[in-house]
């Protein structure tokens, strides 16, 4: 059975735009996965409380055979390539995937919850996600992106790259 997924990418470490590239690059060349399609690339202020560097992040949307927890191995093993470390939560990281929906399922586990819970609070996850999907509705809020984006209160800078 094939799943339809949206990922958030983002990285504040280094080569920042070349760190999403070759992390898509690396995602959509792994055995069960499909690339369909991504967001231009968004240089973001920074959420949360930690001071650090802006990142650049983008969304897309593949198709795949793995599973919820499957493919989060995939992505975790992924970052740990690149050398993500999980110092901080929140902290700066050289690359870090988030698993938006997997197509409309709700999953709540204790490595994982789907849809992610703070999708609809960040201005840098719901502006690529409603240029590739503005239809694509909340399975738990019941709202498309485009309607989540409307009322996003973050007032954090998300600034599209050329």
């Amino acid at each position: 059975m094939s799943h339809t997924v949206f990922i958030s990418i983002g990285s504040n470490i280094g080569d920042r735009l070349k760190n999403c590239k070759d992390a898509i690059d690396n995602l959509v060349h792994s055995k069960g996965i499909r690339f369909i399609k991504a967001s231009s690339f968004y240089e973001t202020e920074p959420w949360g409380e930690i001071e650090q560097n802006w990142f650049i992040n983008c969304v897309v949307q593949v198709e795949t055979t793995f599973d919820a927890e499957s493919l989060l191995v995939l992505l975790q093993n992924i970052e740990m390539g690149f050398g993500r470390e999980r110092i901080k939560k929140g902290g700066p990281r050289v690359i870090d995937f988030d698993i938006l929906f997997l197509n409309s399922a709700i999953i709540n586990t204790k490595n994982l919850i789907v849809p992610h819970p703070l999708l609809h609070k960040r201005r840098f996850v719901m502006m690529p996600l409603n240029e590739i999907a503005p239809d694509f509705i909340h399975p738990v809020l019941k709202k498309s992106a485009a309607e989540l984006l409307r009322q996003v209160v973050d007032i954090k800078k998300v600034i599209r790259v050329s």
